[in-house]
C-alpha cells in the first residue's frame, strides 16, 4: 500500500512526535538555514541580497537645429533623434544582519511569533508553530517598515515583539563597570 502525505500533515506528525517524547526532527531541511551563516560564538548571521533597480530612460536629442530666417520664419524644423538607455537608479546591496538562529525557531517560539505578528496586524493565519509561506511574508512585512526586506527574523526584530530579551543598551540601561 502507498501511503501520499502533505508537507502539513507531514509536519503535523512531526510535531505530534515531539509532543511525544521522541526526538524532533534535529536536521532541518536545506532550505531553512541556506541564507543563514554561523559564526564561532554561536551567533547566526542572514545575508540579503537586493537586486540593483535599472530604469528605461528615453530622451530625444537635437540632430540638427532649425532653420529660422531673420524675421523668424522657421524654413526647416530641427531634426531630433530619439535615444534610449538604461540608468541604474540604485546600485544592488548586500545586507547582513544578526539573525534568529534556525536551531531557535522552535515550534513554540514560531507559535509566539505568530501571536506577536497577529497581535500587529501581520499575521492573520492559525497559529500553527510551522514557519510557513503566511508567516515568512508576515515577517518580511513586519521587518519591511524598517527597510529590512528579508523574510529570515533579524534578531533586533525579535526583541521588538517581545520574543527575545533586550540587552541593556536597547534599554537604555548602563552596563556594569559604565557610570
Amino acid at each position: 500500500m502507498i501511503r501520499s502525505f502533505s508537507s502539513a500533515a507531514l509536519m503535523g506528525m512531526i510535531l505530534t512526535a515531539c509532543a511525544e517524547g521522541i526526538p524532533p526532527y534535529s536536521n532541518p531541511p536545506a532550505f531553512a538555514d541556506a541564507q543563514i551563516a554561523h559564526d564561532a560564538d554561536g551567533r547566526c548571521y542572514g545575508r540579503v541580497v537586493t537586486p540593483a533597480l535599472i530604469q528605461t530612460v528615453t530622451d530625444q536629442v537635437m540632430v540638427q537645429p532649425p532653420e529660422v530666417l531673420s524675421d523668424g520664419t522657421v524654413t526647416a524644423p530641427a531634426a531630433f533623434r530619439t535615444v534610449t538607455r538604461q540608468e541604474i537608479v540604485r546600485e544592488r546591496r548586500e545586507v547582513e544582519f544578526e539573525a534568529v538562529c534556525p536551531a531557535d525557531m522552535t515550534p513554540e517560539f514560531i507559535a509566539s511569533l505568530q501571536r506577536a505578528l497577529t497581535v500587529r496586524g501581520y499575521y492573520s493565519g492559525s497559529i500553527t508553530g510551522i514557519l510557513d509561506s503566511r508567516t515568512r511574508r508576515a515577517i518580511q512585512a513586519f521587518q519591511g517598515q524598517a527597510g529590512m526586506t528579508s523574510h529570515l527574523l533579524d534578531i533586533r526584530t525579535a526583541r521588538e515583539l517581545g520574543l527575545i530579551e533586550r540587552t541593556a543598551a536597547e534599554l537604555g540601561l548602563a552596563t556594569v563597570g559604565e557610570n
